[in-house]
């Protein structure tokens, strides 16, 4: 059996370049990944773009989402069926008909909720979001080096409200394939305790990084590759 081609899925406020260290290290154990580059225009959007890449994909794929990269992959994977696997990382995991804002209901307000930005743009009616500069190292990379912050903060894509407040409209890919999840121990831009819930929902394997902001691919890439290793081989 072949091995299966890892699609790395970034979330709002980033780009592919979060995944550069994990696809180092997923490259030194003889896995293939891509990067794709979530639209950031709404979770449908999103979903279908990133299942026509999976559909594109010679083989077997291991869908792997950080944060809102999370509930794309489990649109992605719904319908598709040579995804054979899920790695959620520092995420959000989401069941038919919940959306991102309402999946986070009942556990205190992360520091990422008051640190948004809003921004206008032409052609869109709601306000898109990043995190305010001075802000984005504490709520969101707190344990990257002040390189990677500085960089992370200027590189920040827009994410559209729609990503955050639509729900899921299919059936989860979690219910037909085995799930992973990397849980960031101190993640400042979503809740530990609603990933944990999270994590529980949809079943996964969890490997929790003690003391891990919202950025462990960056600051943990090693451990949050070795996940998703574990995860493709056990699906090969």
């Amino acid at each position: 059996m072949s091995t299966p081609t890892v699609l790395l899925v970034h979330g709002a406020f980033a780009d592919g370049s979060s995944w550069s260290k994990v696809a180092s290290h997923l490259r030194e154990a003889g896995i293939e990944s891509r990067t794709v580059s979530n639209p950031l225009r709404g979770l449908s959007f999103d979903g279908e773009y990133v299942a026509s890449v999976v559909a594109q994909t010679p083989g077997d794929v291991v869908l792997v989402g950080h944060s809102y990269g999370g509930p794309v992959i489990t649109y992605a994977g719904s319908s598709a069926e040579n995804v054979k696997g899920l790695v959620y990382v520092a995420s959000f995991g989401l069941d038919k008909g919940m959306s991102v804002q309402e999946s986070t209901a009942g556990f205190p307000d992360s520091e990422l909720v008051s640190s948004l930005q809003p921004w206008t743009f032409p052609g869109s009616e709601l306000p898109e979001f990043t995190i305010q500069q001075d802000k984005y190292r504490s709520a969101f990379a707190a344990d990257v080096t002040d390189e990677e912050a500085v960089f992370g903060a200027a590189n920040q894509r827009p994410a559209a409200a729609l990503a955050l407040g639509e729900p899921l409209a299919v059936e989860p890919a979690w219910k037909r394939v085995p799930s992973w999840w990397a849980l960031s121990g101190s993640d400042n831009a979503i809740n530990p305790d609603s990933q944990r819930a999270a994590a529980a929902r949809v079943g996964a394997s969890v490997t929790e990084l003690e003391g891990g902001s919202h950025s462990i691919a960056v600051s943990r890439s090693r451990e949050v590759a070795d996940v998703i290793i574990a995860a493709v081989r056990a699906v090969s």
